[in-house]
């Protein structure tokens, strides 16, 4: 009887062990198709520069075309606001957080996320020249993106077209590398066209109006570029420029709306974005940044924007051609939108 009572204690004792290590088992399953679904989620980090019209239409481009794809995602966001030293920071937090993919939003941040995150998979947006921004080559394999290098010689052109200027003023940043080469290519291109060029540079935002008006008095028209500094403080310029009867061309677009800019001729940042994200998930889905390197916006895909209320302000008849091609036309303090 003994014998018997020590054997159904085993029996039991056994069922609770087999039952235990089933448990065991079902959960270990459990917590592993647990950890497969959170390693299936993709990690993106954007690191925006700042926030003006046409970085933030890129960033909407990108989030909007993310949400239309199968890839499970999650996005961390961040904004340098400006700061070069906050682009570096940004891209050490995405180290430390192991994002999958980073994405980089102008020069800066694109340059610090490269330094930080070299084996990254990395895309750019509106870099203008990737190549002496150090995006490209041997070391940079991982990385590809979006350029929104613009026709410098084709917006000079048009200025002195519509304004019959001589004297062409620009104001750039000295810290960012797309400044640097557009100033350049400003430079190149007003010589060839028989143009006096006048540059300043700034180091920040707060400085823009003040660089304006120190060289407004030289200059009969202003050019400013993709510059991201810049054109965050547009329409400070635009101000300087007007009161002092002189036109300005922005080759940003969407950043003109509401500010006494003349004339404007820039990219539709928002499909900018798209294309950013569509480059995001063909390296999420294998393929080789390396393979796809720099895709460029298409030139004839330009948008015009033009204001009479400016215009009429300053002495400037503005062609009827061109005025019938615009996209965006302001007249009476309307912005007519074709």
């Amino acid at each position: 009887m003994f014998l018997s009572i020590i054997t159904d204690i085993r029996k039991t004792t056994m069922k609770k062990l087999t039952l235990l290590i089933a448990v065991l088992m079902i959960a270990s399953l459990l917590f592993a198709q647990g950890a497969n679904e959170k390693d299936d989620t993709v990690k993106i980090g954007i690191s925006k520069l700042l926030a003006h019209p046409a970085l933030d239409a890129i960033e909407q481009g990108i989030k909007d075309h993310m949400a239309t794809t199968d890839i499970k995602y999650t996005i961390h966001s961040e904004n340098a606001n400006g700061e070069i030293s906050t682009c570096a920071s940004i891209a050490r937090l995405f180290k430390d957080e192991k994002v999958d993919v980073a994405i980089g939003i102008a020069t800066p941040t694109a340059q610090a996320l490269a330094n930080a995150l070299p084996d990254t998979l990395q895309v750019f947006a509106t870099v203008t020249d990737p190549v002496s921004a150090g995006l490209t080559g041997p070391g940079n394999e991982n990385i590809c993106g979006v350029s929104d290098m613009v026709p410098v010689e084709a917006h000079l052109s048009l200025l002195k077209q519509i304004t019959g200027c001589s004297k062409v003023g620009m104001i750039y940043t000295s810290g960012e590398a797309n400044g640097i080469v557009l100033m350049e290519a400003a430079k190149a291109a007003a010589e060839k066209l028989g143009l006096e060029f006048v540059s300043v540079a700034i180091s920040n935002s707060a400085e823009a109006k003040m660089a304006a008006q120190s060289i407004v008095d030289r200059i009969d028209a202003m050019y400013v570029a993709t510059d991201n500094t810049v054109i965050s403080a547009i329409n400070g310029v635009a101000e300087v420029c007007t009161k002092a009867g002189i036109g300005l061309f922005s080759a940003d677009t969407t950043s003109s709306f509401d500010t006494e800019v003349l004339i404007a001729g820039g990219f539709d940042y928002y499909k900018s974005g798209i294309l950013t994200a569509k480059l995001v998930e063909e390296v999420i889905k294998g393929k080789k940044p390396v393979d796809i390197g720099t895709q460029y916006l298409d030139t004839d895909s330009l948008e015009i924007y033009l204001n009479q209320d400016v215009a009429d302000k300053i002495g400037v008849k503005l062609p009827e051609e061109l005025v019938k091609s615009a996209k965006y036309y302001v007249k009476g303090g309307t912005l007519e939108t074709r």
